[in-house]
């Protein structure tokens, strides 16, 4: 079974910036669509951002232009580098992968960002 460790998560000022990583134990990584997810407290997990195995990216509306996704698939490491930080992306920030008829199979355990006004 694939394990996906999330780091970089932290406390930013609005406006500000933060690069999030996942690094999965498997060398299948490069053939794999990623993603990544947020929870916001009370809130439910919402879609962020994807990448497939050819780099092909797609995001939602709400950090369309500010956050862009990318992968190394030499070191089996998705990113996420979030611009223009803004205090409604506050929440735990998860990467997913194994996309198998539309549900990710498998998930990290996430890291908080939190983004003071």
């Amino acid at each position: 079974q694939v394990q996906l460790v999330e780091s970089g998560g932290g406390l930013v000022q609005a406006g500000g910036s933060l690069r999030l990583s996942c690094t999965a134990s498997r060398r299948t990584f490069s053939r794999s669509t990623m993603a990544w997810f947020r929870q916001a407290p009370g809130k439910e997990r919402e879609f962020v951002s994807s990448i497939t195995w050819t780099s092909s990216t797609f995001y939602a509306d709400s950090v369309e232009g500010r956050f862009t996704i990318s992968r190394d698939n030499a070191k089996n490491t998705l990113f996420l580098q979030m611009n223009s930080l803004k205090p409604e992306d506050t929440a735990v920030y998860f990467c997913a992968s194994d996309l198998v008829a539309g549900r990710y199979q498998v998930w990290g355990q996430g890291t908080q960002v939190t983004v003071s006004s």
